[in-house]
């Protein structure tokens, strides 16, 4: 299975835009269309689009992303570090979800992926933007010492029990 992601480099955002077994021409245009309008709807302006210098993307790829003013980057040959951030996704979608389950099919993958999504973009935090999460700010720091020694904090289980939030009890 091919699976079609973007990820915005300032807040870590990411975007899962499809999975296939085929990756037609069609497709991938389609997917490309479809984030366009997505990046439209919440008001969000990407200025560039780094992608890999793979033959699945045909020129269409790079029209549509053009005429909604997004300019495409190729990535350098043996270069991963130019596209270091998607490369990171990867690897944590792999030892974080991918490896601990079996997917049965590409229903099961979107669903799986999805999941990830919500949990990477919502709850998961990211070191490299000061632990912040890509759609929450930072909470405010705990201070009081009366607070502190009354923590009740509960797991959440997320895909069966292979993703875990934490958060304070009401």
């Amino acid at each position: 299975m091919y699976v079609l992601a973007v990820i915005e480099h300032s807040s870590r955002r990411l975007r899962i835009l499809g999975a296939t077994a085929h990756p037609a021409a069609s497709w991938v245009t389609q997917a490309a269309k479809n984030l366009v309008m997505d990046l439209e709807d919440v008001g969000c302006r990407a200025r560039f689009m780094i992608r890999d210098r793979d033959g699945k993307f045909p020129q269409l790829f790079d029209a549509v992303l053009k005429d909604a003013g997004i300019e495409v980057v190729l990535t350098g040959i043996q270069m991963p570090r130019m596209n270091s951030v998607m490369e990171r996704w990867v690897q944590t979608c792999r030892h974080e979800l991918l490896d601990r389950t079996l997917i049965w099919n590409q229903r099961h993958l979107l669903h799986a992926l999805r999941e990830f999504e919500q949990f990477y973009n919502f709850h998961r935090p990211h070191q490299g933007i000061e632990n912040a999460r890509p759609l929450h700010p930072l909470p405010s720091p705990i201070d009081d010492p009366d607070k502190l020694s009354n923590l009740d904090i509960r797991r959440h289980d997320r895909l069966g029990g292979i993703l875990h939030e934490y958060k304070h009890a009401a």
